[in-house]
């Protein structure tokens, strides 16, 4: 599942390239180490088939990067047309599962999350798959190492022969005093979001307990359109589905109905696993030195204790602090109270009310055929640096409001402007008048990158008339 936004780890994630898809904790995304932990996965008795991934519109040039880079392709992936929360998500991918006639186990995972301990992890997933197999839903409980305020526990029986404990019940967030009962009783677990079940399984169990959220998801599946591996419902049909989290809609009833005709089990994990869902967390999988500091890229820390300096464009110096968080992003730097992480949100929607593009965009903004940087800009004018993959092409485009330059940095440069092609080489240029048709393309083998320099009277995105996409995007 990997469709998240990530707010509370602005400015680092934005709602157009959020967490499951930046290097947090290593050089592999969070998006990466979930898929390769999956493929670890495979033993004699158990066969790993290509992951479904279940995202949005958005993203999926993103989720499709990324897995070419571990020379990996998805078996299909899900856009939902609209957030509708997990248990909709996990419905769509079972439909999808079971769509070729057979029934898998399914292994449903957020995108977002980390383990220290990897082969732990394989152990307890493999465990839950072989009691998947007889036909209970099997949730992985994080075996607790502090009283966490900040995740639902789960209660459950001790292990049987299986590996598996049986689930008494779901409790949601405790205060700190709850907590502290909890780890000093026993038998509670933190809620992974982690499940393992046959694709039928769920399916029947989401009809007994919620036959509307089965009913109107079917009714989206049934009317989905497939492109290559990109699969879309219904969009009509599935604004009709309604929100609500695996947790909600199914696993919290279970306990309560033994009659359901299965049972909730529950398989510890003790990988050192982490939801990342603030900047607490990733402070706490960080490497520290002898004073609880944290750095990330190119930042210096001076008299200060358990303060995280995360730097991604320039040196940051942090003089003094004690448990504060900086992130510095080129457009937006955040300082904080390490204790005061999950507050973090409440900045994102005071951007997002103001209309402000720091709450969704980065300043360098990923396109399917690559990316672009605004690196300065001003009235009537504005300078980006833009890379084009090899083979990749933007839309063939005009605007009525600017014209362009653009310089060729490195790389080769396929140039339609109006009835003329040109090919440019390093240090060439080019110039698009006003309201003429053009269009950018790399021939080559290589990245393309060239400097695009805009003048005009209206430089916003939205100035773009595009006459053919190889992407599906329209004006």
């Amino acid at each position: 599942m990997a469709g998240g936004s990530g707010t509370r780890l602005w400015p680092l994630s934005r709602a157009l390239y959020p967490k499951q898809f930046l290097a947090l904790n290593g050089p592999q995304t969070l998006f990466q180490q979930a898929h390769l932990r999956l493929q670890s996965l495979a033993s004699q008795d158990i066969a790993v088939a290509a992951p479904c991934v279940v995202g949005n519109e958005e993203h999926r040039f993103l989720v499709l990067d990324q897995l070419r880079e571990l020379k990996s392709a998805p078996e299909s992936l899900l856009l939902e047309p609209a957030g509708r929360n997990t248990a909709p998500a996990v419905a769509l991918a079972a439909l999808q599962a079971m769509a070729g006639g057979q029934d898998p186990i399914l292994v449903v995972t957020p995108a977002d999350q980390t383990v220290t301990r990897p082969e732990a992890y394989t152990a307890a997933l493999q465990t839950a798959i072989r009691v998947a197999a007889q036909g209970d839903i099997v949730i992985l409980g994080v075996t607790p190492d502090r009283p966490e305020t900040g995740f639902g526990y789960i209660k459950a029986s001790d292990l049987a022969a299986d590996g598996a404990g049986t689930v008494q019940a779901f409790v949601e967030k405790p205060n700190l005093a709850t907590a502290q009962g909890y780890l000093a009783e026993g038998g509670y677990y933190w809620n992974s979001g982690m499940f393992v079940m046959r694709a039928s399984r769920w399916l029947a169990a989401l009809k007994k307990f919620r036959p509307d959220i089965a009913e109107a998801t079917q009714a989206s599946f049934d009317v989905r359109t497939t492109d290559e591996v990109f699969v879309r419902p219904g969009k009509a049909e599935f604004l009709k589905v309604p929100s609500e989290s695996v947790d909600y809609a199914v696993m919290e009833q279970c306990p309560r109905q033994p009659d359901a005709g299965f049972s909730v089990r529950m398989v510890p994990l003790d990988a050192g696993w982490s939801d990342l869902g603030a900047w607490d967390a990733v402070w706490q999988v960080s490497g520290h030195d002898e004073a609880g500091n944290a750095v990330e890229g190119d930042g210096l820390i001076q008299d200060s204790r358990n303060t995280l300096v995360h730097a991604t464009s320039r040196l940051v110096a942090a003089v003094g602090l004690d448990n504060v968080v900086v992130v510095e992003t080129p457009d937006a730097v955040l300082v904080a109270d390490r204790s005061r992480s999950q507050d973090v949100k409440h900045v994102v929607a005071k951007l997002q009310s103001a209309e402000r593009t720091e709450g969704s965009l980065h300043r360098r903004v990923h396109r399917p055929w690559g990316w672009y940087d605004s690196i300065d800009m001003g009235p009537r004018f504005q300078v980006k640096r833009i890379m084009v993959k090899p083979k990749a092409s933007l839309s063939l485009q005009m605007h009525h409001h600017r014209a362009e330059h653009w310089i060729v940095v490195s790389g080769t440069a396929e140039v339609t402007v109006g009835d003329k092609v040109l090919l440019l080489s390093e240090n060439q240029s080019t110039y698009i008048p006003l309201g003429t048709v053009h269009r950018l393309v790399n021939p080559g083998a290589i990245p393309l990158e060239i400097i695009e320099v805009q003048s005009g009277s209206y430089l916003g995105e939205d100035d773009i008339v595009r006459f053919q996409d190889n992407y599906g995007r329209s004006s």
